[in-house]
């Protein structure tokens, strides 16, 4: 497996090396049409002085000889060639002596040479500063009424000055640099990286609590921080799942055994039949308890998978409030509870069976946790914002730490009356009132009474 730290050293180190064969080629194409004309130019200017400077030395050879090593001395390689093609060299030598056919018509025909411009290797400007006699630039001379030719170059052991050795020192410097650098750089990309992938297989064997430590100002510490909020949340959902299971089979275990108890009970031959009765009526609670623990936990999976098929229509509200209201007449006379409302004419957009399920909850709810001789008030009011309807109870009340977790599955505010309701009521309330893009709000004071202030937009947009 190629590493994100190996790719991103060869990448860069790739990189690295196509900038240098560009700076190099471009370095050459300026060579070859700009500079290399005037070095050219330079040299024979220098080749041409060379010579008028001889025919004003007196015609003596160690005059001749004495002035061309001085010329040397200053840092160039100098030939003297005559008509016989004897060679006379000063300076440092040369590594091939050897004289082109182009260079002999320096003394035969007069020419100026250029070696430097017939170099074979023209694509590369090295080539050009090669230690070989080829490679130099020729004027022809006379001197004492013989003729010769002068070859002369620049000496290559002087060309590197000491600004030269500095530059070269700077650039080799800035490459060890550079390398380092993207070295140090490819491990600090690539360690967050190591870690997030470790903590990727903790989560894989649902071990949530990975000390996943990260802290910086970028995009993997930006990662780093929605990895940890994902592990938080990971952590919460797993935790709620497994409380759902255990809830769910508990719930689901009490009505199973009492109809379990009660139904061998009344195998009993010697019961008496209102003890049958009394077992019959707690079978058929605890039977009627399932369906609707069961019908709920549907209900609440649609609405979390998006499955429910909402039925979006314009409802009525004050008209559906009225009908269950009057539906649950009966517990309200049977709990000695007053009931109040200001119900106006309203409609929302919206779905009708949903909508009633939340009047539902909140109605039995108002009912359940009252007290002997309370009240109930629900109001319906319509503004340009929307509409709100409030259900209003002078029931025994919620404590303030108690409201943060009332919408949860299963959690029931008074665990004393745990057999009576599943503890999904509310949670399906809070689904629905999302979906029709409305907002809940309670109010409550302990041993006063609880309201729930539900807001709805006129108009609810379909999924």
């Amino acid at each position: 497996m190629k590493t994100l730290y190996r790719q991103f050293i060869v990448a860069t180190l790739f990189i690295l090396a196509i900038s240098i064969l560009i700076g190099f080629t471009l370095a050459n194409v300026f060579y070859l049409t700009v500079t290399k004309e005037q070095n050219i130019e330079k040299n024979i200017g220098i080749a041409e002085e060379i010579v008028t400077t001889l025919n004003m030395v007196p015609h003596a050879d160690n005059n001749f000889d004495r002035y061309l090593e001085a010329v040397a001395d200053l840092g160039y390689q100098i030939a003297v060639v005559d008509v016989d093609g004897h060679k006379r060299f000063f300076g440092d030598a040369f590594d091939d002596a050897a004289l082109p056919e182009e260079a002999e018509r320096v003394l035969t025909d007069g020419e100026v040479y250029t070696g430097v411009d017939n170099f074979s290797s023209r694509i590369f400007m090295i080539g050009h500063f090669t230690n070989k006699l080829h490679n130099t630039v020729g004027v022809p001379f006379t001197y004492n009424d013989a003729p010769y030719g002068l070859f002369i170059r620049p000496d290559t052991k002087l060309i590197a000055t000491d600004i030269h050795s500095v530059l070269i020192g700077f650039v080799g410097a800035i490459g060890v640099v550079s390398i380092l650098g993207m070295i140090w750089m490819a491990r600090q990309l690539t360690r967050p990286i190591v870690q997030l992938t470790e903590a990727t297989k903790y989560i894989a064997r649902e071990n949530y609590s990975y000390p996943l430590q990260i802290r910086r100002n970028d995009e993997i510490g930006q990662l780093s921080e929605s990895f940890n909020l994902m592990q938080t949340q990971l952590q919460h959902n797993d935790l709620a799942r497994k409380s759902f299971i255990s809830n769910v089979s508990h719930d689901f275990q009490s009505p199973l055994m009492n109809i379990q108890g009660y139904a061998d009970l009344l195998k009993s031959p010697d019961l008496s039949d209102s003890d049958r009765m009394t077992y019959t009526s707690i079978i058929d609670q605890e039977a009627k308890r399932l369906s609707s623990l069961t019908r709920q936990l549907l209900l609440l999976t649609s609405l979390d998978q998006g499955a429910y098929p909402m039925k979006h229509t314009t409802v009525q509200l004050d008209e559906q409030l009225k009908r269950v209201v009057q539906k649950y007449r009966w517990r309200l006379e049977e709990e000695d509870i007053n009931i109040s409302y200001n119900l106006p004419p309203t409609s929302i957009q919206g779905d009708v069976e949903l909508l009633e399920n939340v009047w539902e909850n909140l109605l039995t709810n108002a009912i359940k946790y009252n007290k002997p001789g309370g009240s109930i008030e629900i109001s319906l009011k319509s503004t340009d914002a929307g509409v709100d309807v409030a259900f209003k109870d002078s029931g025994i009340g919620i404590a303030q730490e108690a409201i943060e977790q009332l919408f949860e599955r299963f959690y029931r505010v008074d665990s004393s009356r745990k057999t009576d309701g599943t503890g999904l009521g509310l949670s399906i309330v809070q689904q629905i009132v999302t979906l029709h893009h409305g907002t809940i709000n309670v109010e409550s004071i302990v041993g006063k009474g609880s309201e729930f202030t539900l807001h709805f937009p006129h108009t609810v947009s379909k999924r």
